[in-house]
């Protein structure tokens, strides 16, 4: 599909060799936690996911598209206190606030950076933001409870899917779009990135998303104006000497009688 999409060039697919089962279960034992069924699979079929993808402009390719999911080796824990840190030093632990509100209704309990959850990085998202598996429930042991949320960088949870095998998708079928993930967040994604979801549209976007205030954001430069050929100047023709009127001729008449008046009195002198 991306490949037969315009403008698209160096569609690359690192393929890497399956995870060892001893290599999960280790991350297990060292993280004390189960992974979820499906991830794991995915983990005993590929260590780990990468494709990117490229446009032309002026013949240049430019990085464009980009799905990543880490290695088992790169599955790290976000938040967790390093030995190297200072004693006192800020941790992601202390923007816990005790007034957040939890998961009422359909809005899901967002995560925590302490103790309470267990956050790996799935996804770094070319630094738009983290993309996280995280166990809900870490105390007084961790739960099976799953699921999948996006850490955008101003530290604010936005909830995507309950579990890796949906959110595999989404990753696809968004075809690894620039801050595709900011589409399930409140205030959406940018309108730079817009303009990439109207060129290359993903299979599940919401039209809506695109067409809501458009006005906003797209350029409604004219092309057929802005590269429209400009008309020749038109020549100035010569204006002809204009016909003096009747007063300027009876001024002319008397002008001429006086010096021929002139011209014969100094003469009879």
């Amino acid at each position: 599909l991306l490949e037969t999409s315009p403008g698209v060039a160096e569609v690359t697919f690192v393929e890497k060799e399956p995870a060892e089962r001893h290599t999960i279960v280790s991350w297990e034992q060292k993280n004390s936690c189960i992974l979820p069924e499906d991830l794991k699979n995915f983990y005993l079929m590929t260590d780990g996911f990468q494709m990117t993808w490229s446009v032309k402009t002026d013949d240049t390719p430019m990085p464009l598209g980009s799905m990543v999911i880490n290695s088992i080796s790169q599955l790290c824990r976000l938040g967790g206190s390093s030995m190297y840190s200072l004693p006192n030093a800020p941790t992601l632990a202390d923007l816990e606030d005790d007034t957040d509100e939890e998961g009422n209704g359909d809005k899901p309990e967002k995560p925590h950076f302490d103790s309470r959850s267990l956050i790996f990085e799935l996804d770094p998202c070319d630094g738009n933001g983290k993309v996280c598996l995280v166990y809900k429930h870490a105390e007084p042991v961790v739960s099976l409870d799953t699921e999948i949320w996006f850490l955008d960088r101003a530290l604010y949870w936005h909830f995507l899917t309950k579990t890796f095998t949906a959110y595999y998708r989404l990753l696809i079928t968004h075809l690894g779009l620039p801050q595709w993930q900011y589409a399930f967040t409140s205030y959406g994604v940018s309108p730079q990135a817009k303009q990439w979801f109207n060129m290359y549209k993903p299979v599940t976007i919401n039209t809506a998303l695109l067409s809501e205030e458009a006005d906003s954001f797209v350029n409604k430069l004219d092309p057929n104006k802005v590269f429209k050929s400009k008309n020749k100047t038109p020549v100035l023709k010569k204006k002809p000497p204009s016909q003096p009127t009747g007063s300027q001729k009876s001024h002319m008449s008397m002008t001429s009688a006086k010096t021929s008046s002139l011209s014969a009195s100094s003469s009879r002198k």
